[in-house]
């Protein structure tokens, strides 16, 4: 591997870390806190944060995907080089591992502490509203296809440059709010296999639902972004510009 793909790589994996551990971590640890809980609106602003927060970290070196799902839709879209697709969803999915163990540690050093659901994705049964599986991947690919539609065009020629982060953040933001009862929001499949693995294998078994249809929704949206915007000058998506060495 080369040290751009490595750095890239590398990025990808710290990204994806703040994005679970930080997301994932305010619904797990603060979500419920008694009497002074953040709820819904705060876990969905959290995950919103930490997309922001690392599109302005690292943007600039991996264009700040974050997420299997994006890099497949900015693939599908003409925007993301072929060989950084398997790199960047290693590391992804990597990242958001490692994450949710860090998470698990903490969070059961409380005494009495359970995990339940521990912040993982599910439906029928396992949806947070008991929502079934057409209204779960109804809710899923229509999201992904919005968030992939917002990233690329905030991201494409024309668009204020140097400012993506905040919309795509602000739409992480948006979709939570909407979707939390139905799936606890997925739209990421990395971010859904860290918390799976540690809640158990129900959870793992619904895991296909959270890859396939975040997947699905983000190709369709890269083409239908293919033929809606101008081609891009360059093959990567970039959420903040590189600044220029004077």
């Amino acid at each position: 591997m080369s040290d751009d793909l490595m750095r890239r790589a590398t990025a990808e994996f710290f990204g994806t870390f703040w994005l679970t551990f930080g997301g994932c971590g305010a619904a797990v640890l603060s979500a419920a806190f008694p009497a002074l809980g953040i709820g819904f609106l705060g876990v969905a602003f959290a995950f919103g944060f930490t997309v922001l927060t690392m599109a302005y970290a690292v943007g600039h070196i991996s264009g700040g995907h974050f997420n299997p799902a994006v890099t497949l839709g900015l693939w599908s879209a003409g925007r993301c080089a072929n060989h950084h697709v398997v790199p960047y969803i290693i590391a992804q999915v990597v990242g958001a591992i490692v994450a949710a163990g860090v998470l698990y540690a903490i969070a059961s050093g409380k005494p009495g502490w359970v995990p339940e659901g521990f912040a993982s994705n599910g439906y029928g049964d396992l949806s947070p509203g008991k929502y079934g599986l057409v209204a779960c991947v109804a809710t899923e690919v229509l999201a992904t296809f919005f968030f992939l539609f917002i990233i690329i065009g905030t991201t494409s020629k024309g668009a204020a440059v140097g400012f993506a982060g905040i919309p795509i953040g602000l739409t992480l933001v948006l979709i939570h709010l909407i979707s939390i009862p139905v799936t606890n929001t997925s739209v990421n499949p990395a971010r859904s296999t860290g918390p799976a693995l540690f809640a158990g294998e129900p959870y793992v078994m619904q895991l296909w639902l959270f890859w396939l249809a975040p997947i699905a929704g983000a190709i369709l949206a890269g083409i239908v972004a293919r033929w809606l915007y101008e081609p891009a000058d360059i093959v990567d998506t970039v959420i903040v510009e590189k600044r220029a060495v004077a």
